[in-house]
């Protein structure tokens, strides 16, 4: 087989598996050509701040993983959405695409990754989306303004509710995904969380993809107004996170 057969073959398992996507979710019929257009970009732009590269793993890695938040409903009826290190765009540029409804920031406070993500917006059809080049506790205009954050591969879960809390209006939600479940983290999440004005919920397990293991959706709810002295400046959520100096005991 030659090589631009081969990349035929290529194009059509990757269009197939984004199809596969769309009715799977039930996406808007748009979504599609804008879901291959950011697979596109991935493994065009020598930029592209991501190791899969390859269209067909992304689809599974960056694609199937993002879009599975819509098995939330409070991703599915979102308005204002943040997603928080944002980084090469997932989960938010395919979260964008399927809510043509929201509004979405990508933050994002690395300069290089930020421009990436202007080109991935653009490419996308994103014109919902805006790029925050920022780092997330000093983003001002964004505090109290959002009904959903999401993130991704960013930090333990405690730092990552602390970076999510100050966001939410009461009534949000945070949504971040992770690997295997850690019990002792899950504590220490959870007693940040209370300091926060957050409640978690059972953490979900997903499959996104069907090679996906030990894939689960950490869910937190907003329940009222989060102490005035967060955000804490930058780099103190990770230097000293909440709920580390207490035990997993009763």
């Amino acid at each position: 087989m030659n090589r631009s057969a081969r990349s035929g073959g290529s194009s059509d398992r990757v269009s197939a598996a984004i199809d596969r996507l769309v009715r799977r979710y039930g996406l808007p019929a748009a979504s599609a050509p804008a879901l291959l257009a950011l697979i596109e970009l991935l493994a065009g732009d020598e930029h592209a701040p991501t190791a899969v590269r390859d269209p067909i793993a992304a689809v599974d890695a960056h694609l199937a993983d993002s879009l599975v938040a819509l098995e939330f409903d409070e991703v599915r009826r979102a308005r204002m959405v943040s997603d928080i290190g944002s980084g090469a765009g997932f989960p938010g540029l395919p979260l964008a695409i399927a809510l043509p409804q929201a509004s979405l920031a990508l933050v994002e406070s690395n300069g290089r990754r930020a421009a990436f993500l202007e080109r991935a917006a653009a490419a996308s059809g994103g014109n919902g989306v805006r790029v925050i080049n920022s780092r997330v506790e000093e983003w001002a205009d964004g505090l109290g303004t959002c009904d959903l954050v999401v993130v991704r591969a960013v930090a333990p879960l405690p730092v990552v509710a602390e970076y999510a809390a100050p966001l939410l209006s009461v009534g949000g939600s945070l949504v971040a995904w992770r690997g295997r479940r850690d019990l002792e983290a899950e504590h220490k999440a959870a007693l940040a969380a209370t300091e926060l004005g957050l409640e978690p919920l059972e953490p979900r397990r997903v499959s996104p993809y069907s090679r996906a293991e030990h894939r689960y959706l950490h869910l937190m709810s907003k329940v009222r107004d989060t102490p005035a002295r967060f955000p804490r400046r930058p780099g103190m959520a990770l230097k000293r996170p909440l709920g580390a100096g207490r035990s997993g005991g009763s």
